[in-house]
């Protein structure tokens, strides 16, 4: 990766943005979505940044830029349309370690701002590293379309009952396919709906029933070619709910960026076509764990005794073209 992404703590940003046209107010009204100590250096200023500030009761240093006033600073964004004030802006930032932002001049940059979809408090930051902002626009369009303003909702309601869900339900995993069916069942729908207290009134009766603990399985998936573009929609979900992932050299590796990232994952020495590790998977699969076992190609899946006298529940599912 070119760029690594983080999420800024908002209560820790001191910024200074220096200029004071159209683009420094774009600048200063995303910044105000997370913070108001904001500093404007800038002689003057139009009309729409003049209006956050007094809106806003921001800092105004009524000067160009001047050397010396980043002391205090943690964040960076020249916005003015001097090449030559915008580089030396850059210079002191970077002397200073100070996260700095040039408008329109990426090479000047130590951080680029994303592409971001609000659905408070979730947030979602899309990057093409600089490379193709039309295609980031695009993919952020299909985003907005497909994913409920509510979102956020769910969040919040995930946040008001963390802690007594925590209490109830022992065990991390125990826990996490709680807040699956929840929220992806009738409980997290009302809340989307905007039935609040419905969705309360159930979370609270279904917190006092007990709990079981989540039963193991073994899912198999055959990725035939291996493109991660042919995904089915039942093998991605697969990917993103998984505990653990075998997987040989055949297997393309792309796939594994697909899987859920704190998932146990083990790299198989022996090709599957020559030894599945049925053992191991059965083992995991016994401690309530869900087991995916990546296969390239799709050939036949070999039966095992251990795995048929084990009553653990297992899936096959084909992928790929």
């Amino acid at each position: 990766m070119k760029y690594f992404p983080v999420f800024l703590d908002a209560n820790y940003i001191t910024a200074m943005i220096i200029g004071g046209g159209e683009v420094a107010s774009r600048k200063i009204e995303l910044l105000l979505k997370s913070t108001t100590n904001i500093t404007i250096m800038s002689k003057d200023v139009c009309a729409s940044v003049e209006r956050l500030i007094n809106l806003h009761q921001l800092t105004w240093l009524k000067h160009n830029y001047q050397s010396g006033h980043f002391s205090q600073t943690n964040l960076v964004i020249a916005a003015t349309d001097d090449t030559l004030v915008n580089t030396a802006i850059a210079k002191e930032a970077r002397t200073l370690n100070i996260l700095t932002n040039v408008v329109d001049q990426p090479a000047l940059c130590t951080y680029i701002t994303p592409a971001i979809i609000d659905r408070s408090p979730m947030i979602i930051a899309l990057s093409s590293s600089g490379s193709a902002p039309i295609l980031i626009r695009m993919l952020r369009e299909q985003i907005e379309k497909t994913l409920p303003h509510g979102y956020g909702k769910l969040a919040d309601f995930s946040y008001k009952f963390r802690e007594h869900v925590k209490a109830r339900v022992k065990g991390l995993r125990n826990r996490r396919s709680f807040w699956e069916n929840t929220l992806r069942g009738p409980i997290g729908q009302a809340v989307l709906d905007g039935k609040q207290k419905q969705a309360e009134q159930q979370l609270i009766a279904s917190i006092k029933q007990e709990i079981a603990p989540p039963s193991g399985e073994i899912i198999f998936i055959h990725t035939k070619d291996g493109n991660p573009d042919n995904l089915t929609l039942n093998a991605h979900r697969a990917m993103q709910f998984a505990d653990a992932v075998f997987y040989d050299d055949k297997v393309n590796t792309q796939l594994i960026e697909y899987v859920r990232r704190d998932a146990e994952k083990f790299p198989q020495v022996i090709l599957s076509e020559v030894l599945l590790n049925y053992q191991h998977a059965i083992e995991l699969a016994k401690q309530g764990q869900r087991v995916l076992y990546l296969l390239a190609g799709n050939e036949i899946l070999p039966t095992n005794e251990a795995l048929s006298t084990s009553n653990i529940m297992t899936q096959e599912l084909i992928s790929g073209s």
